[in-house]
């Protein structure tokens, strides 16, 4: 396999797992954070002990506060900042890559537009593009244990080099050419984990959250397919893979802050004490723009959002979701 420079451009938790799987592969790696301090803790400690603590960064693994020079240097990039920064990281980039590929999921705040159609405006769509998804806790993927993830993208070409680029050892790449409808279950799946953890916070039962995620499942569907996405991209590794991870474990962000909203937690404390950025709560109030206009019901996605939006509480969503007129 040929030796390759790849920038990853955020620091998260997420983007130094992949960075970290990447650079254990032997490729090159330029780690790009936005905060100079926490770069430097970054390599002082060699480790990024905020997000990952204790998982040592293999030698090729370089963190970097240096946009510019991270860019020209790489052959690769990938995208690991949080959605809502997504836009603002864009004009930062200005020349014109060879592709351009992400890990971030979630939808863009203010135009409710698809990451992928924020790169299309900016570049055009013959812009070969890749977005990174499925079911892959951070943790576990820099820890080198096994996990299965799925790259969509409009290029088969560039679809087969980001494959083997990540492609090796504990991770399996599968290629899609459904990009509606991974990008989608990345947004849709964030705003159904805190759902669940709502509900597991008030103790409501195993019955109700499987019915949350069979439910939530119908709804991330219909969205999709009312957007163009193929059916069968939601009972893959995006779809349900993803959907099943992030609400059954508690290593989900989403879940966490479910859990301590049902139980009885204000939303800035429940924020503060998962202390890194909860997608859901930025995604929520975006998918339901998007059902709203493109006339699909999601019920559930809809009460969530009014409880991030402090219109109603916990136990009134769950009443509001159970008195819903009898459907087949």
């Amino acid at each position: 396999m040929a030796v390759t420079t790849i920038a990853v451009l955020g620091a998260g938790s997420w983007g130094t797992a992949v960075a970290i799987h990447m650079a254990s592969m032997g490729h090159r790696v330029m780690l790009w954070g936005h905060t100079p301090q926490h770069v430097s803790d970054m390599h002082e400690q060699r480790s990024n002990q905020r997000y990952l603590p204790d998982i040592p960064f293999p030698p090729a693994l370089l963190p970097t506060a240096d946009l510019n020079e991270c860019l020209k240097q790489a052959n690769h990039i990938i995208i690991a900042v949080p959605s809502h920064a997504f836009a603002s990281l864009l004009p930062q980039i200005t020349e014109r890559p060879t592709g351009l590929a992400w890990l971030t999921k979630g939808v863009d705040p203010v135009t409710h537009m698809l990451l992928s159609q924020l790169v299309a405006e900016k570049w055009s769509e013959s812009l070969p593009i890749a977005v990174i998804s499925g079911p892959s806790f951070a943790r576990e993927v820099a820890q080198a244990l096994p996990t299965a993830i799925v790259i969509a993208g409009n290029d088969p070409i560039f679809l087969k080099t980001m494959r083997t680029i990540l492609h090796q050892n504990n991770m399996r790449v599968y290629l899609s050419d459904d990009f509606t409808g991974v990008q989608l279950c990345g947004a849709v799946k964030n705003v159904l984990a805190i759902a669940c953890g709502v509900s597991d916070g008030l103790n409501y039962g195993a019955n109700a959250k499987a019915a949350l995620i069979t439910r939530g499942l119908a709804e991330m569907s219909r969205l999709g397919t009312s957007m163009g996405a193929q059916p069968e991209t939601f009972m893959g590794l995006a779809g349900v893979g993803d959907l099943v991870l992030t609400c059954t474990d508690d290593q989900s962000r989403n879940r966490r802050f479910g859990l301590l909203l049902g139980r009885g937690v204000s939303l800035p404390e429940a924020e503060k004490q998962i202390g890194q950025v909860v997608e859901g709560k930025y995604n929520a109030a975006q998918v339901c723009a998007l059902a709203s206009q493109h006339g699909v019901d999601m019920p559930i996605c809809a009460e969530v959002n009014a409880l991030l939006s402090s219109q109603i509480s916990a136990k009134q969503a769950v009443i509001n979701l159970m008195q819903r007129p009898p459907r087949d």
